[in-house]
């Protein structure tokens, strides 16, 4: 039975470690000695055979033996990593609106320890040697909606702009990211959602605005679950800024003491087989589906754009546009003339691997609403809130327990920390949003609480 036979009958496919081995020539097998597998993923978070197509199949599966990375988060980034150097000329139209091979992807880890920035070495290193034009496209950091327009801008009167509008971030520290993005003011969620949506970027400004057009913007970002589910708003859930990532959870999936043994003469095979497919990629412009991808699509279209419950449901809710992007992706590295059901295939089995991310991912953070209640009073609240007015949030039915895990997390994530003030007897907890750094800032401009304010035992 074919992959696309088992998801007509709900059945999925076999996952990675079923696959038979590599057969291309530049496959080796790790001189490392002493690797020992790791503990494997929940269930269903396994990544399924036929995500694992052409070029980007192969360049995981010959890494893979070699690195404590995860397979997901290398392939995900390599297609990342792809779709941007391609550019802006090929594209599929859903009715009005042209997608293009540029994706979001965050890469997140269940603690540091991930090897969630070793993935993304390996990426770049096959990237630089079959474009080395693209080095310079690649930035590493999200600062702000201004810098992302700068780095792509159109020319103005005395300034040439830029005329390579592909642009690649890599942000290791989403998290402050994050907390850049609740600040009143910041223009750097809104900005990535246009340049996702179409390319075309703007912000006003007091001085002379920038403006860019035909961006080609890519981004990879790596963060932990307690940091994301701590930081991520309740606005950037509900504005679609998540919705157009795609959230990979990733964990270390070996230890290899000595380190992997791949010669650089696998990834400049790797390379030369992309750099073809660049160049190739370049003329290409609308693609359309063949007749065996269209009627696959109409099966699986409505499942794709049903509503789901919850974060998982506002995480994953462009998860047909999603699917387009990649299939698109997959079929330019095969270098075909339409994308087929084969690519309409990897596609969905790469998606299903995110959205079982995100639903793991997600899935937390709905189950333990009491950080994320306290999160947005804190952040509505700047003079912050003693323990006893935390206590009222929840209009008493919290107990000590309850009240110390969340503060814990959110304290641990940098998303909250606590201060001691004066109150003429006991000193006072009282808590402010933000990491502690932000500590004399908000001594400074907010009074200690007043003494009458006494603080009781939750």
């Amino acid at each position: 039975m074919d992959a696309n036979a088992r998801r007509r009958a709900g059945q999925r496919p076999p996952d990675l470690a079923k696959l038979p081995e590599l057969t291309v020539s530049d496959a080796q097998i790790p001189t490392t000695k002493g690797g020992v597998r790791m503990e494997q993923p929940p269930a269903r978070l396994s990544l399924q055979s036929p995500a694992l197509h052409g070029l980007a199949g192969d360049l995981v599966r010959t890494i893979e033996p070699h690195t404590e990375a995860d397979p997901a988060a290398i392939l995900v980034q390599f297609l990342v990593a792809a779709g941007n150097a391609m550019g802006r000329s090929p594209f599929f139209k859903v009715e009005a609106t042209r997608h293009h091979t540029n994706l979001f992807a965050a890469i997140v880890g269940q603690s540091a320890k991930a090897r969630k920035g070793t993935s993304w070495s390996w990426v770049e290193r096959v990237l630089a040697t079959a474009e080395p034009e693209w080095g310079p496209r690649l930035q590493k950091g999200l600062s702000s909606g201004e810098g992302l327009i700068h780095a792509v801008r159109d020319g103005a009167a005395e300034d040439p702009g830029v005329t390579d509008k592909r642009l690649t971030v890599i942000e290791s520290e989403f998290s402050s990211v994050l907390r850049r993005m609740n600040r009143e003011g910041n223009s750097l969620s809104a900005i990535l959602r246009e340049a996702w949506d179409s390319g075309s970027l703007q912000v006003l400004t007091k001085g002379t605005p920038q403006r860019a057009t035909e961006a080609h913007l890519s981004v990879v970002t790596h963060i932990t679950i307690p940091e994301l589910r701590a930081l991520l708003s309740a606005t950037d859930m509900s504005n679609g800024l998540a919705n157009r990532f795609l959230w990979v959870f990733a964990r270390r999936s070996k230890l290899l003491p000595e380190g992997g043994r791949l010669e650089d003469g696998s990834l400049s095979s790797l390379s030369s087989r992309l750099a073809r497919v660049l160049s190739w990629a370049r003329d290409v412009g609308e693609m359309k589906r063949s007749e065996a991808a269209r009627k696959l699509w109409c099966e699986v279209y409505e499942s794709l754009s049903s509503d789901k419950p919850g974060l998982f449901g506002q995480a994953t809710s462009r998860a047909e546009a999603q699917v387009v992007r990649l299939s698109l992706l997959y079929a330019l590295l095969a270098r075909s003339e339409a994308i087929d059901e084969e690519h309409l295939s990897a596609a969905l089995a790469l998606m299903d691997y995110a959205s079982d991310s995100a639903r793991h991912i997600f899935g937390g953070a709905q189950q333990n609403p009491r950080a994320n209640r306290i999160l947005e009073a804190l952040r509505e609240r700047p003079e912050g809130l003693s323990r006893s007015e935390l206590v009222k949030l929840f209009t008493g039915h919290v107990t000590r327990a309850e009240l110390d895990m969340a503060l814990g997390s959110l304290s641990e994530a940098g998303a909250a920390h606590m201060e001691e003030q004066p109150s003429g007897g006991r000193p006072t907890e009282r808590w402010f949003h933000g990491a502690a750094a932000a500590k004399e800032e908000k001594k400074a401009k907010y009074p200690p609480a007043s003494a009458s304010v006494t603080e009781r035992e939750s």
